[in-house]
C-alpha cells in the first residue's frame, strides 16, 4: 500500500521541480483564499480619540480619525445608491516593512456603517502585496456577514473600476463591480437580510480591513481617487465628513473631497 503513496509524492515533487513558479503561485493563491475564508471582513468605522483634534480641509469638510477607515462619509437619510470609479493602484510594503509580511488595503463604496452600525451594504477591491507578489480581489459584503469574492472578473494594476451598491429596501440590494478597462462586470443580489440598513450613511472608503478578527498589516496603496462619486444619481460630496486613518498615534492617510471626487493618499 506504500507504492501509490510514494509514487504520488514523487509525481508532486517532479511537478514542483518542473514548474516551481507555477507551484508557488498556486500555493500563494491557495493560502490567500484560505486566509480570506477565516473571515476577511470590513467593519463599522472605529473612531480614534485623536490628540490631533478635528481640523478642516477644503474650508468645509471636517477631518476625523479612525483606525480602519479613510475617505469621505455623507450623513443624511434615504441613501439608496452609491457609486464611484477609481484606478487600481500597485500596493507596496510601507517604509521599513518586511518582504515576508503580507500587506493589504481595500477601496470600496457603501451604505451605512458610520452613525448606523447595524449593517453595511458594500463592494470593492482588495489590494495585497507580499514581497514582489501583488494580487487583487473583487468582493461584496452585507456586514456583519463577512466578505465574499466575486469570480470572473480579473483585475490588474491600472484598470479602471466602477463600484456601485444599490439598496432596494433595508434588507435587500445589489453590489456591482465593473472593470471598465476590460468590459467585464459582476453583480451580486442580496435579499431577506436579517441585519437591516438605516440608509443614513453613504461612503467612499479606503480601508484597513480585518482578517481572523484583527486588522491586517496596512499596505502603502500610493493614491486612490474616487471620481464620479454620486448618491442616488446625483453628483457631489458636499458636506461629507473626511476620515483619515490613525494607528498608534500616527496618521497613515491624507484624504480630501471636492465636488464629485474623493482622494486619498498613503502618508504613513
Amino acid at each position: 500500500m506504500q507504492i501509490p503513496i510514494i509514487a504520488s509524492a514523487l509525481l508532486c515533487a517532479n511537478m514542483v521541480l518542473a514548474a516551481p513558479g507555477t507551484a508557488m503561485r498556486r500555493q500563494r493563491a491557495a493560502d490567500r483564499i484560505a486566509e480570506r475564508r477565516l473571515g476577511r471582513s470590513s467593519n463599522t468605522i472605529q473612531r480614534v480619540d485623536s490628540e490631533l483634534g478635528v481640523t478642516t480641509k477644503n474650508g468645509t469638510s471636517h477631518v476625523e480619525y479612525s483606525s480602519n477607515w479613510a475617505g469621505a462619509v455623507l450623513i443624511g437619510s434615504g441613501y439608496k445608491t452609491v457609486t464611484g470609479t477609481f484606478v487600481v493602484p500597485t500596493p507596496k510594503a510601507p517604509s521599513g516593512g518586511s518582504s515576508s509580511t503580507t500587506y493589504s488595503a481595500s477601496a470600496w463604496v457603501g451604505i451605512d456603517g458610520d452613525t448606523c452600525e447595524t449593517a453595511i451594504l458594500q463592494t470593492g477591491v482588495d489590494f495585497t502585496v507580499q514581497g514582489s507578489s501583488v494580487s487583487y480581489d473583487a468582493w461584496y459584503e452585507w456586514y456583519p456577514d463577512y466578505a465574499y469574492d466575486f469570480s470572473g472578473i480579473p483585475i490588474s494594476a491600472g484598470d479602471t473600476i466602477t463600484v456601485t451598491v444599490t439598496a432596494s429596501s433595508k434588507s435587500a440590494g445589489t453590489a456591482v463591480v465593473e472593470n471598465v478597462t476590460t468590459g467585464k462586470s459582476v453583480t451580486h443580489s442580496f435579499s431577506g437580510e436579517s441585519d437591516a440598513l438605516c440608509q443614513t450613511n453613504a461612503e467612499w472608503i479606503v480601508e484597513d480591513f480585518e482578517s481572523g478578527g484583527s486588522l491586517v498589516s496596512f499596505a502603502d496603496f500610493g493614491s486612490i481617487e474616487f471620481t464620479g462619486a454620486s448618491v442616488n444619481g446625483g453628483t457631489g460630496t458636499s458636506g461629507a465628513t473626511i476620515i483619515d486613518i490613525e494607528q498608534s498615534g500616527k496618521v497613515l492617510t491624507d484624504c480630501s473631497a471636492s465636488g464629485s471626487t474623493v482622494s486619498c493618499s498613503y502618508s504613513g
